[in-house]
């Protein structure tokens, strides 16, 4: 089985098309259609129901995709076993970021990642966690530093971990602020503003509340926790951040309530990383 072949038919059912599979693979929208083709011949086999609008898998399609991409890490794990007797930490590293990492955290470790191995080249994509896990799952790139969620899948690995404490806070001027022993039936009073329902930080303080039997008042909901803290700081609602973006625009609510998060890098299980990715992991857990 063409190894071409089966990175055109993964492709495709990644990106939903097969004029964006081209645009990936650079390669022409005939071309693809070819090594498609030349695969279902070779299986004998339909693999794509193409009747519709929107590409689906067929019965075969869908009992072979799993395969596929195991054949296709082991060309990756073969490719890296042969590589590792070369000489230096060098190449391509393609990479993900939260937003979050990559304000806070991803620059120390470039720094020094560009110090101590100035020939490894990165291609690097921001993006909130939920939404690196999926891309980490289509192998478009070989790390993902993220908010690690306590439903993750196993077909992640955790390479590196850290804690991340949080504070509620609230703008100073905020009726909240001068609350002497506040509690969340006070907070529940008034405006929250979190990231959105699906994500990890969300879900933590949702729990909290629900366990006090008390609603939540989310407003605004979006991932980036810069546009949050703004929000925040001009007094449109109290929100749960890491510590260390509280600053003087913010006061913490001193409340009972520990909270924190797990920041981390993840791979895919069974998928070898190579020696430039595994020289930033080491550079994150020094840094940490």
């Amino acid at each position: 089985m063409d190894s071409g072949a089966l990175k055109a038919f993964i492709t495709v059912i990644d990106h939903g098309s097969f004029s964006e599979a081209a645009e990936v693979l650079h390669l022409t929208q005939p071309a693809v259609s070819k090594r498609l083709a030349a695969l279902e011949n070779q299986l004998g086999a339909t693999l794509l129901d193409r009747s519709q609008r929107q590409l689906r898998l067929t019965d075969a399609g869908a009992r072979l995709l799993p395969y596929a991409r195991r054949i296709l890490d082991e060309v990756h794990n073969a490719r890296q076993a042969l590589n590792s007797s070369g000489n230096g930490v060098s190449g391509n590293l393609a990479l993900i970021a939260s937003h979050h990492i990559g304000l806070h955290h991803l620059p120390a470790w470039l720094r020094k990642l560009n110090r101590d191995y100035p020939d490894v080249s990165l291609g690097l994509q921001f993006m909130d966690s939920e939404s690196a896990y999926d891309r980490m799952a289509r192998r478009t790139a070989e790390l993902a530093f993220v908010t690690l969620s306590e439903t993750m899948e196993q077909r992640f690995e955790v390479q590196v971990r850290w804690e991340d404490a949080m504070a509620f806070v609230v703008a100073r001027e905020h009726p909240l602020a001068d609350l002497a022993n506040p509690s969340l039936e006070d907070l529940a009073q008034y405006d929250a503003l979190l990231p959105e329902a699906g994500t990890a930080t969300y879900r933590t303080i949702s729990r909290l509340f629900l366990d006090q039997g008390l609603d939540l008042k989310p407003q605004m909901p979006t991932n980036y926790l810069e546009t949050i803290k703004v929000m925040a700081a001009v007094g449109l609602g109290w929100s749960v951040l890491p510590e260390r973006m509280v600053d003087d625009t913010l006061t913490v609510i001193d409340l009972p309530h520990r909270v924190t998060r797990f920041l981390g890098g993840i791979s895919l299980r069974g998928r070898e990383l190579s020696p430039q990715a595994r020289a930033l992991l080491a550079i994150a857990e020094e840094l940490q």
